[in-house]
């Protein structure tokens, strides 16, 4: 049985691939995916064509404070969680930026000047409570959305990311979608 299937593709400047770009073969029939990954469906059909449907973030619902997509900025001195993080909020049409300490983070943020910053709190040089720390006392930095992401998950270490000002709490392991929705609703100024 034959279908087709199709992938978004957001374009944009850092989404762009270079020229000469060739997308890879698809994986063989009988991989390790399962048909639903391969986008065969759950009956197990082979599909023949890849149709990308692009979508620009300029067309997603944002608010219209943003003149392009959000922007985040994700602190983590471990790159397997940083870049799970940050696939997963590119996907959703973030602007994503990274850091690997807490000295990186303060220099990234004048850089980029994030809207929601996710940050560890273990990490070398300085740690994610003297982030945070600093943001809130600096009123240029005081208004960005800080999610504290961290396998720190002990009721006293939740009551001092409230005390510091942190938006919200999300400890390690955590749900990616949980995330996702996180960082909307704050670059949204929602509630969480």
């Amino acid at each position: 049985m034959n279908s087709s299937w199709s992938q978004t593709i957001l374009a944009g400047p850092t989404n762009v691939p270079p020229a000469g770009f060739e997308p890879a073969p698809p994986p063989p029939e009988g991989g390790a995916l399962s048909p639903e990954l391969r986008g065969l469906g759950a009956d197990g059909g082979n599909a023949t064509r890849w149709e990308p449907r692009i979508v620009r973030p300029g067309g997603r619902k944002l608010p219209s404070v943003y003149a392009a997509a959000p922007r985040v900025l994700v602190v983590d001195d471990d790159a397997v969680i940083r870049q799970l993080v940050v696939v997963n909020l590119e996907l959703e049409g973030f602007e994503v930026h990274t850091a690997v300490d807490g000295v990186d983070a303060l220099q990234m943020v004048r850089e980029v000047a994030p809207h929601v910053i996710t940050l560890d709190i273990m990490m070398p040089r300085m740690d994610g409570w003297d982030v945070a720390a600093a943001l809130r006392e600096d009123p240029a930095t005081a208004g960005i959305k800080l999610i504290m992401l961290t396998a720190r998950a002990q009721e006293a270490d939740v009551r001092r990311g409230s005390r510091l000002g942190v938006d919200y709490y999300l400890t390690k392991p955590f749900d990616p979608d949980e995330l996702i929705t996180v960082v909307q609703k704050l670059a949204e100024g929602q509630p969480v």
